[in-house]
């Protein structure tokens, strides 16, 4: 029940800025912070605590979906790609992200993370640290994600990290 619950917030708050799809044509549009939708991450898509806030939802012609995504020390998305590619903006903490049968690359606050379309790859906070970005992606037949597996707990904390990362 749990599950369904956090799953049906979600969905929720990605239909909860009507104001700006209604307007997006005709006026600008500012959605002050304390009106945005927080949702609890899903348990299928994000391991440990990790908050979202839906930011943009597009109205064609626009395909862009823009998400704020907070994770807590631990707290990682499952693997996933993108069918049109995610640019990914360090807003605040220390995180890791990883591309499949790569190593694990430490990110932080103004670092840009840009995955290709139809990579493999899983982000979240550090094991010490939280960490947020903006998620950027577009919409390709009506989807922007597709979700694999969880990352494991060997596979996020045994992945050595790129020599080159600070």
């Amino acid at each position: 029940m749990k599950k369904i619950l956090a799953a049906t917030a979600f969905i929720t708050a990605l239909v909860s800025i009507p104001a700006i799809a209604e307007n997006a044509r005709s006026e600008m549009v500012v959605v002050p912070l304390e009106s945005q939708t927080t949702s609890e991450g899903p348990a299928e898509f994000f391991t440990g605590s990790v908050s979202v806030i839906i930011q943009a939802m597009p109205k064609e012609p626009s395909r862009v979906t823009v998400a704020r995504v907070s994770f807590s020390p631990g707290a990682r998305s499952a693997w996933h790609s993108h069918p049109l590619g995610q640019t990914l903006i360090v807003t605040d903490g220390i995180g890791w992200v990883q591309q499949e049968g790569g190593k694990k690359i430490v990110i932080k606050v103004g670092d840009v993370v840009s995955t290709p379309p139809g990579v493999k790859h899983w982000h979240g906070g550090s094991a010490k640290f939280a960490m947020t970005h903006t998620a950027i992606q577009e919409l390709k037949d009506g989807k922007n994600v597709e979700w694999m597996e969880q990352v494991t707990d060997q596979e996020y904390l045994g992945a050595s990290l790129d020599s080159t990362a600070q």
